[in-house]
């Protein structure tokens, strides 16, 4: 077979070849006007990147503040906290260095990321991240995998955990029947100002993560802790029978309970009741006995407590109970239970120590007056005609803690309740709100403060802060209107409230949440 061989001159195959190259060159080319979107997007992911972490930087030190105010329950999250802010802050400095290479590839050693001169180049982002040799764009990749998986564990809603494993999702991407790895989906043929881009968005990724991470340890500070919504006050003596002339001590303690959900006693083989161990007795002596008791705690597990006590039978003695605290509070009253078994009410007296203590009714009130002295309580009786000292009682004082801001409204029956932020509020109720209130109302303690001032805390599209002062206790007109322009899921932040108590202390009060509905 004849082979047919068509042979170009030199002139020819030249323009031939330009002609490729020109083809080629047309083919490639990216638009000003699209550049400079890319420099845009990326200084504004930028801007957010540094306002998500400064609310980073406000959780943690939050958390820091309560570790060392509090070491036994928060040091433990604070160190997780650690390991978060530590993690993400390698990965995204990584990135960083990932952007200086693919500057310096295409602008030479001088490069800068801030100012970028051949952002159109199309080579330089494969040849630092796709390159076979040093395979950037796969550990990356691993990086980002490591990373979400690790953040991942830490959080336990399962919405957050879809959202950050669906930002920081590294999957392959198919597109016209073709399917690529992640990296190469990337960084292949893109303009070094659209890998810079996205290499700035990755780490506004991680920053948000991080946040998502930070606020969950926030929450759940005390997530262990076995959970209360009642509190008793009780004098537990070292011995409940005092020769005369002798030492009389007692403990004082706040017994915590939960009353939709009772923990399991049990003394010897016998599983006690309602929490109450009773029986009759029919002689005098010393009797021991033990047990152990099993509760619930937040997390779901189980707190066993074992305990031992003793009692003894003998002649009544007179005892001493707060009925609302384990300890006087200064500012208020404070009522307190006193009786001697078989001596009648009129026949008993006391006094107290740093206070006054008045009897009202069949009652006691205790008014102590400095904060951080011990109020001593003496009961006499009296007994065959003769006043006798039969007991002697130590209580700490202290100042009230602070109270719980709430916005108070009316709910659909037009009952008042209040909302104590951290999940969605009616816009509607929120607006005929007046302000903020504040109180301690945890069934043991009602009192009402006084708030004196607050300041709202708003975002713009931007994730800017937006900060405005109260009226008072009352929301101002710029916080009104600011109010009214946020949409459903938006939320805002109510901080540096300040409350007065009935003891004239002015408190810092900690921030209140508020997601609109």
């Amino acid at each position: 077979m004849a082979e047919n061989i068509t042979r170009l001159s030199p002139r020819q195959r030249m323009i031939n070849l330009m002609y490729i190259v020109l083809t080629a060159m047309l083919a490639l080319n990216v638009s000003s006007d699209v550049l400079d979107g890319f420099t845009q997007v990326e200084e504004g992911l930028n801007r957010t990147n540094e306002n998500i972490e400064q609310r980073n930087n406000a959780i943690y030190h939050t958390l820091e503040d309560f570790a060392k105010k509090n070491p036994e329950k928060g040091k433990s999250w604070y160190d997780k906290a650690s390991e978060v802010r530590s993690t993400s802050a390698k990965l995204y400095h990584h990135i960083d260095s990932l952007k200086q290479l693919i500057v310096h590839v295409a602008d030479g050693e001088d490069g800068d990321v801030n100012n970028i001169q051949r952002r159109d180049d199309l080579e330089a982002a494969a040849i630092v991240m796709l390159s076979p040799t040093t395979k950037r764009g796969a550990e990356l990749r691993a990086s980002v995998d490591n990373y979400r998986n690790y953040i991942s564990t830490i959080l336990t809603d399962p919405i957050k955990r879809e959202n950050v494993i669906q930002v920081l999702s590294t999957a392959s991407i198919t597109r016209n029947g073709i399917t690529q790895n992640w990296e190469n989906s990337k960084f292949e043929n893109q303009p070094v100002v659209a890998a810079i881009t996205l290499l700035a968005k990755l780490q506004n990724d991680i920053k948000y993560a991080e946040g998502e991470a930070l606020a969950h340890l926030l929450t759940n500070v005390d997530a262990g802790d076995v959970r209360v919504n009642e509190l008793n006050a009780f004098v537990i003596p070292d011995s409940r029978i005092v020769m005369r002339g002798g030492k009389y001590s007692a403990r004082i303690v706040l017994a915590a309970v939960d009353t939709t959900q009772r923990p399991t006693i049990v003394i010897g083989k016998n599983q006690i009741s309602n929490g109450l161990y009773e029986f009759s007795t029919n002689k005098t002596g010393v009797f021991d006995y033990s047990g152990y008791l099993e509760v619930p705690r937040g997390d779901g597990s189980i707190a066993r407590h074992d305990f031992k006590s003793s009692y003894t039978v003998i002649e009544p003695a007179a005892t001493v109970s707060a009925t609302m605290m384990n300890v006087l509070y200064a500012g208020i009253e404070n009522p307190i239970s006193i009786s001697v078994p078989g001596i009648p009410t009129q026949q008993v007296s006391a006094s107290m120590t740093n206070g006054s203590l008045t009897r009202k009714g069949d009652t006691w009130i205790a008014r102590p007056t400095n904060v951080g002295s011990d109020a001593v309580i003496t009961v006499t009786a009296t007994i065959d005609g003769r006043s006798q000292t039969v007991n002697t009682t130590t209580f700490r004082v202290r100042k009230l803690p602070n109270p719980t801001p709430f916005i108070a409204f009316n709910d659909a029956n037009g009952n008042p309740d209040k909302y104590l932020g951290g999940k969605p509020f009616a816009k509607v109720r929120l607006l005929q709100a007046p302000g903020l209130g504040a109180a301690i109302d945890d069934g043991l303690l009602n009192i009402s403060f006084t708030v004196l001032s607050f300041e709202t805390v708003f975002f713009d599209s931007m994730g800017n802060a937006m900060p405005e002062v109260s009226d008072g206790a009352n929301f101002s007109s710029r916080q009104k209107e600011q109010i009214k322009r946020l949409s459903r899921g938006k939320r805002f932040y109510i901080s540096r409230i300040k409350a007065k108590g009935p003891d004239g202390i002015t408190r810092d009060l900690s921030p209140l949440e508020v997601i609109v509905n």
